[in-house]
This record gives C-alpha cells, structure tokens and sequence, in this order.
C-alpha cells in the first residue's frame, strides 16, 4: 500500500537529468528538418509509412501500456498482448514495464506536490520539462512501494523488459529506417528524419498528454460545473479527467479528453467482438447514481462508494457494442 507523508524537502528536490535535455533538444531540432522533407520531397509510401507507423504506436501506448497494463480496464489473449507489446515498443517509450510503473506513480500521487506531472504547475512543466528531470529521492521511494506484481505475471511484459533493448533495436530502429531504403527507394535522408527522428517526436508527444492531458481538458482550480457542485462529470461522464482519475479503469475513457468515442476505445471494442479481448471494465450510469446516493447518505468517499456500487452491476454481454 502506497502512502504519502511528510518527507524532508531534500528528499523532494529532483535534479535536472542533462543527457536527456540534450537528447531531447537535438529530437526537436532534427526532426524540423524531417518536417520539411515531408513537406517537399519524401514518396507517397513513406509518408503512408509514416502515419502507419505512428498510429501503430499511438495504439501501443492507449490500449496497451495504459488501458490494458497500466489499468487494467481489460484483458487481452496471449496474441493480442503479443502485438500490443510490439506496438508499444514502436513507441520508443521504454519498457512496458517501467512506462506502468512511472504511470501509476502518476496516479497515486495526483493532484499533490509529489506527482512528477504535477499538473498545478503548468501544461509546460507537466507535459514537457517533468521529463527532463529525474525523480526525487521520495518520488523513488514511491515508485518502488508500487504493486506491480501483476507485471510479474505477465510472461510477455517480462519477455520485454529483459530484452528491451534488443527489440528496441530491432522494432524501433532497424526494421522501420531500413524499408524506405529497400522497398520504395526513398533516400537515406527521408529515412532518417521523416521515418526515424520526426515519428519518434510525434509519438513522444502523443505520449506524454497521457499525463499531462488534464491541463489541457481538466476542469481550472476553482471552476465548477454546475456552479454548487462538480459531481455531474461523474455522472454524465463528461469533464474527462476528473472521471478518468476517480475511475482510472473504465475502457472507455480516452487518453485526449474523450470518453466512449475515439480510435483506441473503437478498437478495444473491435477486439471485443473479435473475441481477442475480455472483461472489458466500466460503470453504468445507473450504478454511478446508486454511488452518489450511498456517497450521500454515508458520507463515504464517493470512490469507495462506486467500487462497491460496481461490484453488483450486471453488464449484457455485447455491452460494449453499445454507445453510452
């Protein structure tokens, strides 16, 4: 069990980690010049290259590393976790993992000084100069305390943290810069920075609104919607994060301020019917209600409330072929 107390201010400061502000500074400025050969010279093929190998990514991270691992709002079979694993390691994001670990990290340390996304201090700092800091000395103790035995027991998120680097070279380098060259015969140059630093660049930025998406969509300190009360967004599912960090694991909430809609909701229900992935988790509208009254009465943390409330639901089979 994760608890955060009072720790000495030292233990709290984290420190600027220099190769990684010098990697990330160099990514930005190549990947200007592969903008620009998009723009102008690269074939057709690499730039259908590109937007596969993006969004294959994208996925990687979405459905694989945050919904399934990170969450655990479904489960997935052997093949399925297989591809996920594949596709997050197109990412380029670290293991699986270590990208969970950090991630639910994130969560519970949310809406404190000790999260290392600390959305109270800018969309800036959140998405961009929290990665370029290494955790405080707390921030590990944390992490370290986190559970993540169900990574343990997962053979194809371990098969992946032992030999990262080696798919990482394989899946991330070699295999996507070397198919312009061979297959299409496209030069070295769009290969490089179209295939290799302006994709990681985009994929990376995808990635980090994972976490700092609530400065983008979140409600503003001291905004209320309706003026007496915020807990409408739990009810209709709107104001996503508010929804998404009460109940991190319904499938349906997206990971860019939608919920029940978007491409990786889409395909997590394809695999659904497909009979690739399972016990899809979510909250009916009519247990999220039986929750606030029982928050109400109780005065029970409505959290604690809905974890019980879930408990009793009865969801139809097909339901996530249903909207809503």
């Amino acid at each position: 069990m994760v608890s955060i107390t009072e720790a000495p201010a030292q233990d709290r400061s984290r420190e600027a980690d220099w190769p990684v502000v010098l990697f990330f500074i160099h990514i930005h400025l190549l990947s200007l010049y592969g903008l620009w050969l998009l723009l102008f010279e690269v074939k057709l093929l690499t730039i259908l290259f590109l937007l596969a190998l993006t969004s294959c990514a994208i996925l990687g991270v979405t459905t694989g590393a945050h919904r399934l691992w990170a969450h655990r709002s479904y489960k997935a079979n052997t093949g399925l976790r297989i591809t996920l694993m594949v596709f997050q390691t197109l990412a380029g994001q670290g293991s699986i993992y270590d990208w969970v670990q950090n991630h639910r990290l994130h969560h519970v340390t949310f809406d404190t000084d000790d999260d290392p996304y600390n959305h109270k201090k800018g969309f800036l700092y959140a998405h961009v100069l929290t990665r370029m800091r290494k955790l405080s000395p707390y921030q590990e103790k944390l992490k370290g305390s986190i559970d993540v035995s169900d990574l343990h027991d997962d053979p194809v998120v371990m098969f992946q943290k032992k030999f990262y680097w080696v798919l990482y070279g394989v899946l991330f380098l070699l295999l996507p810069l070397n198919a312009p060259l061979e297959y299409w015969e496209d030069s070295v140059l769009s290969s490089i920075f179209v295939i290799g630093f302006l994709r990681y660049l985009v994929v990376l930025h995808a990635s980090w609104l994972v976490e700092s998406a609530v400065c983008v969509w979140g409600l503003k300190p001291g905004e209320k919607y309706p003026h007496d009360s915020n807990s409408v967004f739990v009810l209709a599912k709107t104001f996503w994060p508010q929804y998404h960090y009460l109940i991190p694991n319904d499938y349906k909430s997206g990971e860019y301020g939608t919920y029940d809609c978007g491409c990786s909701t889409a395909f997590i229900r394809v695999w659904a019917a497909l009979g690739l992935a399972t016990d899809l988790n979510t909250i009916e509208q009519a247990t999220i209600q039986q929750a606030l009254k029982a928050a109400a009465e109780s005065k029970r943390p409505l959290k604690t409330c809905i974890a019980d409330a879930a408990k009793h639901q009865t969801l139809p089979e097909d339901h996530f072929l249903r909207r809503g």
